[in-house]
This record gives C-alpha cells, sequence and structure tokens, in this order.
C-alpha cells in the first residue's frame, strides 16, 4: 500500500518556516528587542511576537552575453 502524498515529510522536517513560537523563543526574542526583564518580568502571559518569514527575490533571468547570441 502506497503513503498519501499529503503524509509525506519534505526535505525540510523541522527545519521548516513556523508561525508559532515557543515561550522560550518569544522570551529570546523580547530579550533581543528590549521588551523583556528576566528580573522583573513573568515569563507567563507574554505579548504576542509576530514570527513572518523574510521574502528574498525572485529568480532572475539570466542576461544574454554577446558570445551565446554569435553561436
Amino acid at each position: 500500500m502506497s503513503i498519501d502524498s499529503s503524509l509525506k515529510i519534505g526535505g525540510g522536517g523541522i527545519s521548516k518556516h513556523r508561525n508559532v513560537l515557543t515561550r522560550t523563543e518569544r522570551v529570546a526574542r523580547l530579550i533581543s528587542e528590549g521588551g523583556f526583564d528576566m528580573s522583573e518580568s513573568n515569563p507567563i502571559g507574554l505579548p504576542k511576537v509576530g514570527n513572518r518569514k523574510v521574502v528574498t527575490g525572485g529568480k532572475t533571468k539570466k542576461k544574454k552575453t554577446e558570445e551565446t547570441e554569435e553561436s
């Protein structure tokens, strides 16, 4: 019997982009942004932290050089 394509795990596995962060990841991000102080703040009830995937430029077409045009 074959496995349905929706159940297969791609090559990315766990390294895929996730929108939901764990509490430790949120605390680390808030500390780096200056929004959390470990000695004064409570790690329960943290504010939401956006985790947006940065989109880089798409593939660009290669420019034809004079050499390929002459061939």
